[in-house]
């Protein structure tokens, strides 16, 4: 992920996540982390239609964000983007821990399905929306 990527980026933040959505100014922050942070984008010829994020830390990693444009929801591109996350942060940490709204079953199942359980819930964790968060860990 590149500042130029950040309008499609911010775009698909607002489809995908309002009222909770991040700030083109928490973007920014994060990808000047460069060596604790890890962001890419899917692209399909000029368009970004997917996006994500990982927080790296030597003793464990966190996955920020994944994003992929309602459209073109179910055809993996959210599991290819976890695929690349995961594996940045095995050169780094064997531990990966997550959060995700409680509502999102399609989601925690994609990460059920990359040997992620619950070990918790964050309540209020959204705080625009009041949602609560399942905590997910890498098993």
């Amino acid at each position: 992920m590149t500042r130029e990527d950040l309008r499609e980026v911010m775009r698909m933040e607002e489809e995908l996540f309002a009222p909770d959505t991040w700030t083109r100014s928490m973007y920014l922050d994060e990808l000047a982390m460069t060596d604790t942070r890890y962001y890419l984008v899917a692209v399909d010829g000029a368009d970004v239609v997917g996006y994500a994020g990982l927080i790296a830390y030597p003793d464990e990693a966190h996955v920020a964000t994944i994003g992929v444009t309602g459209a073109r929801q179910g055809e993996g591109i959210g599991g290819r983007l976890l695929d690349a996350l995961l594996a940045e942060a095995d050169r780094r940490t064997p531990v990966v821990l997550l959060e995700v709204r409680a509502t999102d079953e399609a989601t925690q199942g994609l990460y059920a399905r990359r040997g992620f359980v619950p070990i918790g819930v964050r309540p209020n964790y959204y705080p625009l929306s009041g949602e609560d968060a399942v905590v997910m860990k890498r098993g």
